[in-house]
């Protein structure tokens, strides 16, 4: 589809969709972003422009289905996939990328860290997604040198960096924001470092005593952006792992250089993204929404979870997307998903699902809290169906259809009880909402009423 859209940006210094915005001129990618959001596309150029709202659409991701992450859009998912050293391969991450996208998920991330080759691992994943496709490069680097961080140089950094940009990747996860005098501020926490970049990062300044080469080089960075149009998703390394963490001074030291960061690549015209924590308590959630919007200036914010307790492994899709939904009412602009393995092992597809699922619910609950135009029209639609016992309406209404009509099948399997005014809940004789109650019931009952208080006004005169 983006074929001939691109076509004439190529070999321009600068493609990104902030580039054109600011120059007013709307994008194809804006117009399709436009009629998917139901929004002007004015509005849509204008909040690109402002670095409100970004379209991740690297112009070498030719198959991709352009979307759009930010306030004046609706709430969005991402889904995280990748293989390790220990478990998955090519196969199994195609697998995991086609259930992200039928359940829903807005972008994925590819997080391979192992175990295969990464590129052609990260080439197959962009090839079969209409989605944009996210990753953190500070992996490759650190498996180019084999694990050596002795070894790893700054020029090694931009090189994979490079490499994601003309393989495709519509985004990338930048820690740039971890500066060396941030270090000592981790003291006191419970569980320290807990972004796999930022450790690495943070092992590369410990070893080599110097700043972070992704701070020091980023206008480099932002040079090879603006050529593909890759936008940044500014890691937060020192997101707290634990609610004990949450909202220290580690954390928001980071979060202002952040801010700056976004100022930096917003000069270049080059599109950013702020992640954002982790654990977090639930009344400390709006806080954290608000600070990232005063400190990095309402670009889009892009939060893990947040997880709002830390005592339910195996549960952990449910502890954060309680603090997901509470986020994206707070105005954060994409939510990334957590499944039931988090702190226990690499997700399989069923965990993909189960987790998606989750955050969907998360993120649609988000746009009926902010009164987004229409996005409780399928709620609505989907209790019409339910009181008029339309089974197959609402299975097809569901968040997961295959989910709804299975569990409502291992009572009463049979087609005829598609059609029955009842499940196996309250059976046959006890579901209330077969107590129709029409208007004319309802206007003979106000007769009645009617009479009654006038014989009563009469019998008391």
């Amino acid at each position: 589809m983006r074929t001939s859209w691109v076509a004439s940006r190529r070999g321009q210094e600068n493609v990104s969709q902030m580039y054109f915005a600011r120059r007013e001129l709307i994008t194809e990618e804006m117009a399709f972003v436009a009629k998917r959001e139901n929004l002007p596309a004015s509005l849509v150029m204008e909040e690109v422009a402002r670095g409100r709202m970004i379209i991740p659409a690297n112009i070498n991701h030719l198959n991709l289905e352009p979307m759009a992450i930010g306030i004046a859009s609706r709430c969005k998912v991402n889904a995280n996939i990748g293989a390790s050293p220990n478990a998955s391969d090519v196969k199994e991450e195609l697998k995991k990328l086609n259930l992200a996208v039928k359940y829903g998920a807005d972008t994925v991330m590819d997080l391979s860290t192992g175990g295969v080759n990464l590129d052609d691992v990260r080439m197959a994943i962009i090839d079969a997604s209409p989605v944009p496709i996210g990753t953190v490069p500070v992996y490759q680097a650190l498996e180019s040198v084999h694990g050596s961080i002795e070894k790893l140089s700054e020029d090694d950094f931009l090189h994979i960096i490079e490499k994601h940009c003309k393989q495709g990747v519509d985004y990338q996860t930048i820690h740039a924001g971890l500066l060396i005098e941030h270090l000592p501020k981790v003291k006191g926490r419970i569980t320290g470092i807990v972004s796999r970049g930022g450790g690495i990062l943070a092992q590369w300044m410990l070893y080599h005593h110097k700043q972070n080469p992704l701070f020091t080089r980023f206008d480099d960075i932002c040079e090879i952006f603006k050529r593909y149009d890759c936008s940044f998703s500014l890691g937060d390394s020192l997101r707290p792992g634990c609610l004990h963490d949450a909202s220290d001074e580690a954390q928001l030291a980071e979060l202002k250089t952040l801010g700056e960061l976004t100022k930096r690549a917003w000069n270049h015209d080059v599109q950013v993204m702020v992640e954002g924590p982790g654990h977090v308590p639930m009344d400390q959630i709006e806080f954290n929404v608000k600070k990232e919007m005063e400190e990095c200036f309402e670009a889009p914010f892009y939060v893990l979870g947040p997880l709002v307790t830390d005592i339910a492994p195996g549960y952990d899709h449910i502890t954060s997307a309680i603090g997901a939904a509470m986020a994206g009412w707070h105005g954060t602009a994409m939510l990334c998903y957590v499944t039931p393995k988090e702190h226990l092992g690499l997700p399989n597809p069923d965990d993909v699902r189960e987790g998606l699922i989750a955050y969907k619910i998360a993120a649609h609950a988000a746009d009926i809290a902010r009164h987004r135009s229409g996005a409780r029209d399928r709620d609505d639609e989907l209790s019409k169906a339910r009181y008029a016992f339309d089974w197959n309406k609402q299975f097809e209404l569901s968040l997961d259809p295959d989910r709804a009509r299975q569990y409502h099948d291992e009572t009463l399997p049979a087609d005829i009880y598609k059609q029955a005014e009842f499940c196996s809940m309250c059976g046959p004789k006890h579901c209330p909402m077969q107590t129709k109650i029409t208007d004319k019931d309802l206007e003979d009952l106000e007769i009645v009423l009617s009479s009654k208080d006038e014989m009563k006004v009469q019998s008391n005169s």
